[in-house]
């Protein structure tokens, strides 16, 4: 057997973990302390392992995250309105599996993106697509997208994430534009997925933002009434503070 050509192989078939692995053992002559079986099993650990972390880095990157949060760092100071053991139920992603939402509402630099961020980063760490989105922002993409013709395809792109959060909203007025695109989104996700929303708005004035009353019915009663709600008191965390806006 000739193992240099056993490690090229290896990398040909896109083995690389795997084949780093043998050749360290041939170089440091570990082949004969572990038997045939213990030896496949530790090279195969190795490749899944590596292949593990290398999607949750991908999956990190493409979720586009503002920022670095996680859920490790969060911040259950009493004065924020924010119960650790429910936070930590959320956590546990188990209103992802049952396709529920969240909303994260309270003022400005409470800590409402932080949190949905480390929802999101949290996901991502356990094998789930994610897209983080400025709320406005995203409306603007999509409408320009209609110009190009390639508005189905994000709206398509945005049905495929298992969480999508929607950050910021409802900071600008509603147009027809953002209307029609939030009733789409909300419509492909509804009882399929689960959406994180942050805002400073409180939900009770949704309704009057949106306008429309049809449609912001249809959009307030897919997204709120299977939602779990959080509202974040305190002072602003900005000035000075570990987790910001």
């Amino acid at each position: 057997m000739n193992n240099n050509q056993t490690i090229e192989k290896l990398r040909q078939m896109r083995l690389g973990a795997m084949a780093d692995l043998h050749l360290q053992h041939m170089k440091n002559n570990q082949l004969k302390s572990v038997t045939p079986d213990e030896y496949l099993a530790l090279l195969t650990d190795q490749e899944w392992e590596y292949r593990q972390n290398s999607k949750i880095a991908r999956l990190i990157a493409q979720a586009n995250f503002k920022q670095k949060a996680t859920v490790a760092d969060i911040n259950y100071g009493p004065s924020r309105n924010l119960d650790k053991n429910m936070f930590m139920r959320l956590a546990s992603l188990d209103f992802l599996t049952k396709m529920e939402n969240v909303i994260i509402s309270g003022a400005s630099g409470v800590g409402k993106s932080y949190l949905a961020q480390s929802l999101g980063h949290q996901a991502c760490l356990m094998g789930y697509k994610v897209i983080y989105a400025n709320t406005a922002r995203l409306f603007t993409r999509l409408k320009l997208s209609k110009v190009d013709g390639t508005y189905l395809k994000e709206l398509k792109k945005l049905s495929k994430a298992d969480i999508l959060i929607l950050d910021d909203f409802g900071l600008q007025a509603f147009d027809n534009h953002a209307r029609e695109a939030l009733m789409d989104i909300i419509d492909d996700r509804y009882n399929q997925t689960s959406t994180i929303v942050s805002s400073q708005i409180p939900v009770s004035v949704w309704y009057d933002i949106i306008g429309e009353g049809t449609i912001a019915d249809a959009i307030l009663d897919r997204l709120v009434n299977s939602s779990h709600r959080i509202d974040l008191k305190g002072e602003s965390l900005r000035k000075g503070y570990l987790v910001s806006e």
